[in-house]
Formats: C-alpha cells, sequence, structure tokens
C-alpha cells in the first residue's frame, strides 16, 4: 500500500514583545538578510543553484564572518538562498528576468531542527546569537485541529518580523503520513475555464465555476484605476498601489478552486474511488493562446489557471489518501467515446455530433468519458484495466446509455456545500442543460 507524506502550513502570530527581546529579532533578522543576500549575488554570478554546491563553497566563509550566530544559520541562510537563485535562473533562462540580480525585499528567518524547538504546546524557543529565546504564540481552531488529529510538527519552521506591531509571524509545518487505499472505480475530471465537470458512476456534473466574469471584471476595474491614477498622479505613484492591493480577484479565485477541490475529493474518498485528471503541460496557456490576438482572451486565458484547480485536487487528494491519476489529453473532446469518430462542432458550440453514429455530445462530457477509458485501458495511466467501455454503440442520438448531457449546478449552490450529495439534496432546483 502507497504511503504518501503530507505536509500542511499553519500561521500562528505571537502577542506584542517587550521592545528589549523584539530588538533581539531585529537583530537577528538583518544578519540573516546579509547572509541572504551575499549567497544570493555570488550563486547568480556564479551559476551556482545547487544548495549543496553553495554550502560547500560559502559554509566556511560565513561562520568566519558571523562567528556569534548559531552555525546552522549559515546552513539555513544556503538553503534559502539557493531556492531564491533556481527561481530567478529559471526566468532568466525563459527572458522574464529584468534584471541582472534578484532583489532580496522580504526576508522570513528559515529554521531547522537545530535552531529552534517546541516549548509547550504554544510556545517555541529559537536560538539567537543572545542563546535561546522563549516566545508565546496565540493558537487558533485551525492549530489546534492539526494537533488533536495526529498531525507532528515537521523540522523546519519560518519566523517573519511585523516590526509595525512587535510581532513574530510563525510558521508551523505539519506532516503526516497518509495512506492511499486501492481504487474501486474512478472519477474523471475535465477543468474548463468556467466550470469544472465531473463523471461520477456514469453521470456528469458540470459544476460552473464563471471564471470569466471574474476575470474581466476585475480586468475592467484595474483598468479604470489605472487611468484615473496615471492621470491624477503617475504610473508608479503608491496611492494607485494601495488601491490595487484591496482587490481581492486572487482571494475569490483561490476561494473557488479550493471549494472545487474539496468537493471533487470528498466525492471521489466517499466512493474510494481513483481521480483522473489531464496531464497538462508546464504552461498549459501558452498553446492555447499561440493563434489568439485579442488581447483580452489571452487575458482570460492565463487567468483560468487550469493546472492551479489540479495543483488543489491532488494536494486535498492526499490528505484523504486518495490516488490521482493523469492520463494524455489529446483527442478527448473531438473523439466520440463509442466509435472512436470525430465530433463535428459547429460555431463555437459546445455540443457535437459523431461524424460516425450521430450521438450528440456535450464538449464537456465527452472529455470526461474519454479521460475515463484511456484509464480504464491502461492508456497513459499506471491505473489497471478495468475492461471495455460501459456506454452503448447504437449509431442513435444519445444512445440508451449514452450520457451526453450533464447535470448543471451554478456556484452559489455547490460553493455553499461539503459534498456532492448534500448539493444534489438541496431543495433549490440545478438544471440539465445541453
Amino acid at each position: 500500500r502507497a504511503v504518501a507524506r503530507v505536509a500542511r502550513t499553519v500561521v500562528v502570530e505571537t502577542p506584542p514583545l517587550p521592545r528589549k527581546l523584539f530588538r533581539v529579532f531585529v537583530e537577528l533578522e538583518g544578519m540573516y538578510r546579509n547572509m541572504v543576500e551575499q549567497l544570493t549575488l555570488y550563486a547568480v554570478r556564479e551559476g551556482v543553484s545547487s544548495f549543496t554546491k553553495l554550502k560547500a563553497l560559502k559554509y566556511r566563509e560565513l561562520r568566519g564572518l558571523y562567528q556569534h550566530l548559531p552555525s546552522h544559520y549559515a546552513y539555513t541562510a544556503c538553503q534559502d538562498a539557493s531556492a531564491r537563485v533556481r527561481g530567478f535562473l529559471r526566468l532568466k533562462r525563459l527572458g522574464l528576468a529584468k534584471k541582472e540580480y534578484p532583489e532580496i525585499r522580504k526576508v522570513s528567518i528559515w529554521l531547522d531542527d537545530h535552531l529552534w524547538k517546541p516549548g509547550g504546546l504554544t510556545s517555541i524557543k529559537i536560538a539567537t546569537h543572545e542563546g535561546w529565546v522563549t516566545v508565546e504564540f496565540n493558537s487558533h481552531r485551525q492549530y489546534w485541529r492539526y494537533i488533536n488529529r495526529g498531525w507532528r510538527l515537521a523540522s523546519e519552521a519560518r519566523v517573519k518580523l511585523d516590526k509595525r506591531n512587535r510581532q513574530l509571524i510563525i510558521n508551523l509545518m505539519f506532516v503526516k503520513e497518509v495512506g492511499m487505499y486501492e481504487p474501486k472505480g474512478h472519477l474523471s475530471v475535465d477543468v474548463n475555464e468556467n466550470n469544472v465537470t465531473i463523471l461520477v458512476d456514469g453521470t456528469a456534473y458540470l459544476l460552473k465555476t464563471d471564471i470569466e466574469k471574474l476575470v474581466l471584471g476585475y480586468y475592467y476595474r484595474r483598468k479604470r484605476i489605472q487611468e484615473k491614477y496615471d492621470k491624477l498622479y503617475d504610473v508608479r505613484s503608491g496611492a494607485k498601489r494601495k488601491v490595487m492591493r484591496r482587490l481581492k480577484e486572487r482571494k475569490k479565485k483561490n476561494d473557488i478552486r479550493w471549494k472545487t477541490a474539496n468537493i471533487i475529493v470528498r466525492a471521489a474518498y466517499e466512493r474510494q474511488y481513483a481521480i483522473v485528471l489531464e496531464k497538462l503541460d508546464r504552461r498549459p496557456a501558452n498553446n492555447m493562446i499561440k493563434r489568439i490576438r485579442d488581447e483580452q482572451l489571452r487575458h482570460r486565458i492565463y487567468q483560468a489557471s487550469f493546472r492551479g484547480i489540479q495543483k488543489a485536487i491532488d494536494e486535498v487528494a492526499r490528505k484523504y489518501g486518495v490516488p490521482v491519476v493523469y492520463v494524455n489529453p489529446k483527442n478527448t473532446s473531438k473523439t466520440c467515446p463509442i466509435h472512436n469518430a470525430p465530433i463535428n462542432y459547429g460555431n463555437g458550440s459546445r455540443i457535437g455530433r459523431c461524424s460516425r453514429g450521430g450521438e450528440l455530445w456535450h464538449r464537456d462530457v465527452v472529455a470526461c468519458w474519454n479521460l475515463l477509458f484511456k484509464t480504464r485501458l491502461g492508456d497513459g495511466s499506471n491505473a489497471p484495466s478495468l475492461g471495455a467501455s460501459p456506454l452503448d454503440g447504437s449509431p442513435v442520438p444519445l444512445g440508451s446509455t449514452a450520457a451526453g448531457e450533464p447535470t448543471v449546478i451554478a456556484r452559489d449552490l455547490w460553493a455553499r456545500w461539503k459534498s456532492l450529495e448534500a448539493t444534489l439534496n438541496n431543495p433549490k432546483k440545478h438544471g440539465t442543460t445541453l
């Protein structure tokens, strides 16, 4: 039985610290920042992105410069710098880096098991240049949920300073070993701009996400803000940045993403099914916009975040021990799953007709069926073959057992419930439409 290591980060804050104690952490952050800046500049200049190599080259030098600091701060600073350098060099190779060297703006102090340890359920001890310091933090419901459900603290932690309120913001990592069960079936998922379609026991459910409306709404709002503040002040106006930060597009997208992931994973977990997802490229939007010239449409495709929803599903699935299978999505929405013939779509419609049998198929539903069949037949996955297609091949539109029509569930319905069954039992109506 496969076992997955699941990690979750919980953020806790300390009460306002005494000035003398907080000054210790300000000094510690200053020295740590200096180490990270020196290491980052050196690593970029020499092209070193490996943590092991960077530590071998610079560890002794850092220990000589910062003798009063615990030695493992040089170790964690190398980890921090190598992570920054890898990201910067990758952007540089893609031509997306605007500067020769990365700019170190925000710093969190990385701690390993030599630099911190629990001091109790609501306190930790941190090694500093002034010795070990104990700080209490404010617990909350999420923290106690992980404590009481068998999660254990990992050896890594990070500390960030809130200088305005003289507080420490502590990132604690909880880990848990979760066993993956042997799947009894499969639940296929097709991710689109405005919906996520799932196929559960032969029935397709289309969960509307309405990402297009969200993206366009914030697109026009940002455009109005830019026109107003660029005219009144300047392109780099601080007032404009302040207003921009109040927009909640990212927060709303994340809310949709995680609620979608939870409802899909719970449906699979209750049935002991595996989840089938499309195996997308690292940057799927790049391939989609190659022939698109419309600036607004290109923006929508980039903001749809297909891989973001898949990552959320994968992360929640590991928490529940639900297996996830990735298959090749090539032609899944263009081929009839009954006759293996092309489906003809007209005038941008999402409804197409099989060129051989004449069945009507919804584009998202046929994608789910083909993903399921690729998994069952062992095409593009490591899942065992479960036999042939359960669909009827009669050459008539919507054959007697073919499911070409999804059950459409509006976002304001499914986003309020924690399971698919609870959503379907909601007394409010949900529509089925082609």
